[in-house]
C-alpha cells in the first residue's frame, strides 16, 4: 500500500468506503462504533500518506498528521474501542492493554510536541523518524495496547484481526526494518476490512 502516492490514495479511498459500510452496519450497536470506524481512520491515514509522497517527505503538516494518527491516536483508540465492544467477561483483563495504551499515547504525544518528526522517501517506501528515547519500551507498550487488546478481547473475529495485524507487524519488521511503521500501518489498513464482516455478524436482527 505504501508503494507510491497513487497506491496510498487508491487504497485509502477503498478502505474508507469499507469503513463507511462498517459504520452503517454498526449504527444499531453503539458499543461497536469505535471499532467499526477504524477502517475509516486507517483509510484516511493512507490518504494522508499520499500527501507525504507528494511533499517528497520532509517535516510538513502531512508528515505530522500521519505521525499523530499512527502513534498516539491509534495507541489509545484501539484498546478503548476493543474495551467498548468486548464481552463483559473480558473487560477486566483488557484494562492492562488499555493502561499500556494510555501511557504509550502520552509518551508519543509528548515526543511529537517536543521533537520533529521527519519523513524520508526511500524507493517505494516511506521511513519516519522521531528519535524516541527508550524506543524498544515504547514499541512494546504500543504492541500490547493494539495487538494485545485484540488478542485478549475474547471475541473470535477480533482475535482473528489481531492475529492478522500481528503477522503483518512481524513481516513488516523483517522485510522493511527502517520503514516498519509505514508498511505495518498499510498492512493493518488492508486487514481492517475484516472488521466489516465482524460488524455484520454482530448486527442485531431487525
Amino acid at each position: 500500500m505504501c508503494w507510491s502516492a497513487t497506491a496510498d490514495l487508491v487504497a485509502g479511498a477503498g478502505i474508507m468506503a469499507v469503513g463507511a459500510v462498517s459504520v452503517t452496519l454498526a449504527a444499531r450497536n453503539p458499543r461497536d462504533l469505535p471499532l467499526a470506524a477504524l477502517p475509516l481512520l486507517l483509510g484516511a491515514h493512507q490518504i494522508i500518506e499520499a500527501a507525504v509522497w507528494h511533499a517528497d517527505g520532509g517535516t510538513g503538516p502531512a508528515t505530522v498528521a500521519w505521525a499523530v494518527i499512527a502513534l498516539p491516536l491509534l495507541a489509545l483508540w484501539v484498546p478503548v474501542a476493543v474495551l467498548c465492544a468486548a464481552p463483559p467477561g473480558a473487560r477486566r483483563r483488557l484494562l492492562v492493554p488499555l493502561a499500556a495504551g494510555v501511557a504509550t499515547a502520552a509518551v508519543l504525544a509528548y515526543a511529537l510536541a517536543t521533537r520533529t518528526v521527519t519523513a524520508e522517501i526511500r524507493g517505494h517506501t516511506v521511513g519516519y523518524s522521531l528519535g524516541l528515547p527508550q524506543a524498544q519500551l515504547v514499541v512494546a507498550g504500543y504492541l500490547l495496547a493494539t495487538i494485545g487488546s485484540l488478542l485478549l478481547s475474547g471475541d473470535r473475529g477480533l482475535v482473528l484481526f489481531g492475529a492478522l495485524v500481528g503477522v503483518g507487524a512481524a513481516v513488516s519488521f523483517a522485510l522493511w526494518r527502517q520503514e516498519y511503521v509505514s508498511t505495518w500501518c498499510a498492512f493493518a489498513a488492508v486487514c481492517s476490512v475484516v472488521l466489516t464482516l465482524w460488524v455484520r455478524r454482530r448486527r442485531p436482527p431487525r
